[in-house]
């Protein structure tokens, strides 16, 4: 049986690129002004997770892969990052670059390991290596071991811009934030992108049409490994330490949660899965491990409620689609 598509209601839906650039310019203009009405170093440690999230939904929102280990490249890009503008005297473009690249490298490793199996095996592989290099980092001695890598140097950036002034690190961070986000969604529309979204949808049918899947889900991986490692590494000189916590498999659980409370394969639903964690966090910290109990309570609720996320929700029930 046919299904009626109502032609009024085609109508009043915004076409994919332009509720995109819409909402795009919004969010922008709302990053640009935030810091003016809220403490500017939570804006930019929502900013960094935000692209951690974005990076983690390139993988399972696009290409179906779970991965329990997406702390890997995060945490260790920080440690690196740390290391190189601390112990070297990188400047900071030098190592958030190192701090990217060591995403990317650690990437290639467990992506072609990982992508050898699929399902809950692909998952388990993703954790094991990520908990292997956690207790690396624990015994590592240029990682501080418990102590993390304190007292970061944010430096000159090119040598002429001091990121030690707040507003100066803001529009870095902005930068680069909104730089990886235009990215993602490039990747998203690109053929490539289209590729990624048949092997999520059927894999056995993308390799009947001839594609090879695994170079695609290699490449997929390798990609969002790299953006994590960006984020993390840009973390690392915004809050000035690099610790355990960023390598720590609750990490790759957080980043999760934020993506399944935005809504999975969209555009925007990681950051705003983000800016509400990381506001929780803060808001609800004197309440000590209650604020876990909480989480968890908005994680049920939005898998019972909000089964495509708020995002996902959002635009279903508007009509509206590119979100």
């Amino acid at each position: 049986m046919e299904r009626v598509v109502d032609p009024l209601a085609q109508k009043r839906s915004l076409p994919p690129s332009a509720a995109g650039t819409i909402a795009f310019i919004v969010m922008a203009a709302a990053l640009v002004i935030a810091p003016f009405f809220t403490y500017p170093l939570f804006i930019m440690q929502a900013m960094c997770f935000a692209l951690f999230a974005l990076a983690f939904n390139l993988l399972i929102g696009y290409v179906g892969l779970l991965s329990f280990g997406h702390a890997l490249y995060f945490g260790w890009a920080s440690y690196v990052a740390a290391y190189a503008a601390k112990a070297w005297g990188f400047p900071p473009e030098a190592a958030i670059l190192a701090g990217t690249a060591t995403g990317a490298f650690l990437g290639i490793v467990a992506g072609s390991l990982a992508i050898r199996r699929q399902g809950i095996y692909f998952s388990m592989i993703t954790l094991a290596l990520a908990q292997m290099m956690y207790f690396v980092a624990l015994r590592a001695k240029f990682t501080g071991g418990e102590d993390g890598i304190q007292g970061v140097p944010r430096g000159y950036l090119l040598g002429l811009f001091d990121l030690n002034n707040q507003m100066t690190m803001y529009v870095f961070v902005l930068v680069i934030f909104l730089g990886g986000f235009l990215f993602i969604n490039r990747i998203i529309h690109s053929p490539f992108g289209e590729v990624l979204k048949a092997i999520r949808e059927n894999e056995t049918r993308a390799i009947s049409l001839g594609y090879k899947t695994d170079r695609y889900k290699l490449m997929a991986f390798v990609l969002s490994a790299t953006l994590a490692g960006l984020a993390g590494a840009t973390k690392a000189l915004v809050v000035q330490i690099a610790s355990l916590t960023d390598v720590y498999w609750p990490m790759s659980g957080e980043v999760v949660l934020m993506s399944l409370v935005g809504g999975l394969g969209t555009i925007f639903g990681p950051i705003v899965g983000s800016f509400i964690i990381l506001a929780m966090q803060y808001k609800l910290s004197s309440l000590g491990e209650w604020v876990l109990v909480i989480q968890g309570v908005i994680f049920v609720t939005c898998v019972l409620v909000f089964r495509r996320g708020i995002v996902g929700e959002l635009a279903n029930k508007l009509r509206i689609r590119g979100l």
